[in-house]
């Protein structure tokens, strides 16, 4: 396990990240460039060795409730990756993902509409909700089954 000091040298070696004392000889680093309104990387270094890092959105890292993962047991090299992800995720815009949007019809002329929502796949009648699923498949093979293709434009 790093040391206090060790861990500190390591974290300062980020220019980015700037340091602030809060209770019991803790410390917090921020990256105030940061693009949303959280700015803390490290939180709570404690001179036992205990802390942790700030990774709600970096992948590879399983994050408590907060977004924080501890690193009282982390290599040197883990404890510069770990950072250096997290850096770069609040330095990164979301890029909003396009939902799907898909037009089905059946032999009739019928049409419905089939619209990725809040991670799922809902099925519209016009502005009616007809049916709700939990991935692009199950709705895929509802519409199949119920007689529609997708319209091609």
């Amino acid at each position: 396990m790093l040391t206090f000091e060790e861990k500190q040298q390591i974290i300062e070696g980020f220019p980015e990240l700037v340091k602030k004392e809060v209770s019991m000889k803790r410390l917090n680093y921020h990256y105030e460039e940061s693009l949303f309104d959280k700015t803390v990387v490290v939180q709570h270094l404690h001179p036992n060795g205990n802390g942790f890092v700030y990774v709600a959105d970096v992948k590879g890292y399983e994050p408590d409730e907060r977004g924080l993962v501890n690193i009282r047991e982390f290599s040197a090299d883990e404890l510069r990756t770990v950072i250096q992800a997290a850096i770069e995720g609040l330095a990164t815009e979301a890029v909003e993902e396009e939902m799907l949007e898909e037009v089905w019809q059946n032999a009739a002329g019928q049409t419905l509409t089939l619209l990725e929502e809040d991670d799922f796949f809902n099925v519209y009648h016009g502005y009616n909700l007809e049916e709700g699923f939990g991935d692009y498949a199950e709705a895929a093979g509802y519409l199949k089954e119920e007689g529609f293709s997708v319209k091609t434009k």
